[in-house]
């Protein structure tokens, strides 16, 4: 059965296409909310109430665009409302804040392990994390950021710059225990 099929029967409540559709899908999405999840307890839960909005909103879907890339913003939503309802943001006042690169300039650069670095950045806190994600690996820009987190673009510039800065001191600290463990 083809996806826009799966997609009529879903539509229709049919539960063993929002059966077969979760099993298409759930891993794609799952590790959408791990990305946004304090950790792997909460990305379940996060990925069970997508899933509940999914299938509760399916009607709206119009074969307009992407299938999976609606799925994933209704995910990512889902997983931001969960930090919208605690109010965990700080409100600051730093438009002036420059969005920097922060890099790394070292010789001899070990390459550093893609495990350790996604498990670097989600022990990132929350409101650091969550910008840090929309901004750099999915492409948000600071206005969409404010809107989807209901903070200024300002917070947002803030907020990233300190996540860079936090990851460049582990990543730092990373390479020394690395080198200090060699000699």
């Amino acid at each position: 059965m083809g996806l826009e099929q799966l997609i009529i029967r879903c539509k229709k409540n049919d539960a063993k296409a929002q059966g077969e559709l979760y099993k298409l899908f759930s891993s794609t999405l799952f590790s959408i909310c791990l990305k946004y999840s304090r950790n792997y307890a909460e990305a379940q839960d996060n990925l069970q109430d997508a899933f509940i909005t999914i299938f509760g909103k399916i009607n709206q879907y119009k074969d307009k665009g992407s299938f999976e890339g609606w799925l994933k913003r209704i995910t990512v939503n889902t997983a931001l409302q969960r930090y919208r309802k605690d109010k965990m943001f700080l409100i600051v006042n730093e438009d002036h804040l420059e969005d920097t690169d922060v890099t790394i300039d070292e010789e001899n650069e070990e390459n550093i392990p893609l495990q350790y670095l996604l498990e670097c950045i989600q022990e990132l806190p929350n409101r650091y994390r969550l910008v840090f994600n929309l901004y750099v690996l999915d492409g948000y820009s600071h206005k969409e950021i404010g809107r989807l987190l209901e903070i200024s673009d300002g917070t947002s510039k803030s907020n990233l710059a300190r996540a860079r800065a936090l990851l460049k001191d582990l990543v730092l600290n990373y390479k020394s225990t690395l080198k200090s463990h060699s000699i």
